[in-house]
This record gives C-alpha cells, sequence and structure tokens, in this order.
C-alpha cells in the first residue's frame, strides 16, 4: 500500500473575490486548488521553485471542479490537497473545499500537471529522477 499524502490550509475568502451579493465567483474555487497546492508544496517540498531548480515547469493541463455549495465572503474555506500517485510523468491531485461555516464539503475536484524542460519547454515523457527520488523519500510506491 502506497502513502497518502495530503495537507489541509484555510484561506479566507478576499473582498475582491465576491460578487455584490457576497457570493465568490466560481473560478476562484481555482484559485484555492492553487492554494492547496502551493501548501502541500511548502509540506512536502515540492514547491514551483522545487521543479524550477530541477529544470522543470509543470503546467496545468487539466483541471475539474464540481461545485455543491456557494462559498461567501467573510467565509474562510479549508482546503484539503491529496497527491495521487501515478505512473505517467505528471502530477495528479484531488482537492476538497469545506466551509468554515458549516463544515460541509462546497467543492471538490483535480488537477493534473506535466514537466516540460525549463529551457526547451519539451514534454518529458519518463518521470523525472528528482521527482521518482521525491516520491521514493516519501514512501510512495
Amino acid at each position: 500500500m502506497s502513502t497518502i499524502l495530503s495537507e489541509r490550509t484555510e484561506v479566507r475568502i478576499r473582498f475582491n473575490e465576491a460578487d455584490p451579493l457576497g457570493i465568490v465567483w466560481h473560478g476562484h474555487y481555482i484559485q484555492y486548488f492553487e492554494d492547496g497546492r502551493e501548501a502541500f508544496g511548502k509540506k512536502y517540498g515540492l514547491g514551483y521553485l522545487n521543479y524550477f531548480d530541477q529544470g522543470y515547469v509543470v503546467p496545468i493541463v487539466n483541471v475539474n471542479c464540481d461545485y455543491k455549495r456557494s462559498l461567501r465572503y467573510g467565509e474562510s474555506v479549508i482546503v484539503e490537497t491529496i497527491y495521487e500517485n501515478c505512473a505517467a510523468a505528471k502530477i495528479k491531485f484531488n482537492y476538497k473545499l469545506y466551509s468554515t461555516v458549516s463544515g460541509e464539503m462546497v467543492a471538490s475536484g483535480s488537477t493534473v500537471q506535466v514537466f516540460l524542460e525549463k529551457e526547451s519547454s519539451a514534454l518529458q515523457l519518463t518521470v523525472p529522477l528528482f521527482f521518482e527520488q521525491w516520491k521514493e523519500k516519501w514512501g510512495i510506491k
């Protein structure tokens, strides 16, 4: 059985993220996913600068968000970010967003990122050595 890596972070809903009725615009949920990825990266040593230092950039090629309930200005959201291991040269994360007011899950989703060589932008078809070493360090098989 492989290790499950996850991180939870709290994000305060900012004024500019809400419409005049105080409801958070749906596109900001994707930003909360990014907030979660950054918190995950900080905890596990897998932030954007770590990739960059190894000679890669990791653009998102797929994003999915299933909305369940609206968030409102004044609330905070808990972002749970879960790494999903895969054999291919890509990075998959799953997300669950929870309202701190009600405790309800308000959205869930996922992202997929690929490895591009920093200088040439060539798609990396095999898992980079540093990423294999990172997975080994955290007990991911």
